[in-house]
């Protein structure tokens, strides 16, 4: 009962905010809510201040005793949903599939797969050297074991 009522006080709370969406929510031994969420521009102290305030203010802690921690997926969390890759075209990924690594820019989120391109020096076919060859990988989300943002500074 407890629960069904704080997931209809989240699902109210994301359809107000259509930029923001949930990536994890459980509730643990002794009411422990844990919420956490993306957005398709980030996610500000602001935006989980809205969801905390739209769960925790509209229960009654004389009825039920509870601890609400609200939060952002955090930047070296893994890519769990495909709107997180979509908001993240442009940036470089690290992509581990059953067999394969790839490391590459993120050129496109469809609904079914991810583009990544990423370039390597390789031998020239011909004579002496190298020379630069442009690579690309498409990968369906069925195949993501995981896939993480790589932060450069």
């Amino acid at each position: 009962m407890f629960k069904t009522t704080v997931e209809n006080l989240l699902e109210a709370a994301l359809n107000d905010r259509p930029d923001l969406f949930l990536i994890d929510f459980s509730i643990q031994g002794s009411n422990q809510i844990k919420v956490v969420i993306d957005g398709d521009n980030g996610v500000l102290v602001e935006d989980c201040m809205f969801i905390s305030r739209a769960i925790e203010h509209n229960l009654d802690r004389e009825e039920q005793d509870f601890s609400l921690d609200v939060m952002s997926a955090g930047a070296t969390a893994p890519l769990v949903k495909e709107r997180q890759y979509k908001k993240n075209i442009n940036r470089t990924l690290k992509v581990k599939t059953a067999s394969e690594k790839f490391e590459g820019m993120l050129s496109n989120a469809s609904d079914e797969n991810i583009t990544l391109q990423w370039k390597v020096r390789e031998p020239k076919p011909i004579g002496k050297g190298k020379v630069t060859v442009n690579k690309e990988a498409n990968i369906a989300y069925k195949d993501i074991v995981e896939a993480k943002v790589m932060i450069k500074f």
